[in-house]
């Protein structure tokens, strides 16, 4: 087996090759990271780190030589110029080297960016039958494009595979920085922005969190995951492989539940919430398929998330940027 993992320098890709690497199951495999252009703390005599754009056939073209399996990861957040290169053309040419070459297996990492997130109210949990409804901007379209993509590859050249669709992926502290007033909040909503300068900054220094109210006036309950359970269900994906092309949500058994998280906190820690009135709408992921045909299942729930997040000792060490493409 040799496996071509994108996307391998970022959050999520450091950890999936370190998995590869520890896990009996993939003791014979070789692995090629590829990144755009940060290196990987990993010594490993099974593993080859190399760094170019997936937008340039003739790079692809290298790194796809003898693989057998690909674990697609690179993408690409809100860049305009960037996105399609990296999304759409990078796809489209790791899909044609892949079919060229004959390979066995090809992972898609999506998001549910490609079904709304919580930008649209939607009555019921969301399955893998939903149909793709991309929010405004050019990301949530580009993870739209990458499942049709790889679909559509199946439909036309018989490329088995499958999608795993995630949420937004937290590790470490993340989970801190996102649920704070300060400025240097980790991504969205930027809650410093949601309320009168003076009032972030006092929220901020009483290290106050938000909780979050949906546009019905309830609390807010959106996907979050734990990097590590997406860690988990792409090892049961490259195992199991599933026949055809089939997508799988690979999500909590209940969504990332504000109310929840602020009370956790009031009780572990004193922490004060804020109620912030939102236009997002609460959505949940429904797992079970992923349960029942890979035999995966999350080990985290809200309380877990935050307790990890408020638990973990960063030391000496800064946060890391987080780069796209990745």
């Amino acid at each position: 087996m040799h496996i071509l993992v994108t996307g391998a320098s970022g959050k999520l890709g450091r950890r999936v090759v370190r998995r590869l690497l520890e896990d009996r199951a993939f003791c014979d495999a070789k692995i090629t990271a590829a990144t755009y252009s940060r290196g990987l703390d990993i010594a490993d005599d099974r593993l080859q780190v190399v760094k170019g754009n997936l937008s340039d056939r003739a790079f692809v073209r290298e790194i796809m030589k003898g693989v057998t399996h690909v674990l697609h990861m690179a993408t690409c957040k809100e860049i305009p110029e960037q996105i399609m290169d990296v999304s759409v053309k990078g796809m489209f040419w790791l899909l044609e080297e892949f079919r060229e070459q004959n390979g066995s297996y090809f992972i898609l990492i999506g998001g549910d960016a490609a079904v709304g997130h919580a930008h649209y109210e939607v009555a019921e949990p969301i399955t893998e039958n939903h149909a793709h409804r991309a929010y405004p901007g050019c990301y949530a379209l580009s993870k739209v494009l990458e499942e049709v993509m790889l679909s559509q590859a199946h439909v036309q050249y018989g490329i088995e595979g499958c999608c795993l669709r995630a949420p937004w992926l937290v590790a470490d502290d993340d989970l801190r920085f996102a649920l704070s007033f300060s400025d240097d909040v980790f991504g969205a909503p930027r809650w410093c922005d949601e309320v009168a300068p003076e009032l972030a900054a006092r929220y901020a220094r009483n290290q106050s969190v938000p909780l979050a109210l949906a546009a019905d006036g309830r609390p807010l309950r959106r996907g979050l995951l734990a990097v590590e359970d997406l860690v988990d269900a792409i090892v049961q994906a490259m195992i199991v492989q599933p026949k055809g092309c089939e997508t799988f949500n690979i999500a909590m058994d209940e969504p990332f539940d504000y109310a929840e998280a602020a009370r956790y906190l009031k009780s572990a820690f004193g922490l004060e919430a804020i109620e912030v009135q939102t236009d997002l709408h609460s959505v949940t992921l429904d797992n079970s398929k992923a349960r029942s045909l890979l035999g995966w299942a999350p080990k985290n729930d809200t309380t877990s998330l935050v307790a990890n997040a408020w638990r973990f000792e960063r030391g000496t060490r800064e946060r890391e940027e987080i780069a796209y493409p990745g």
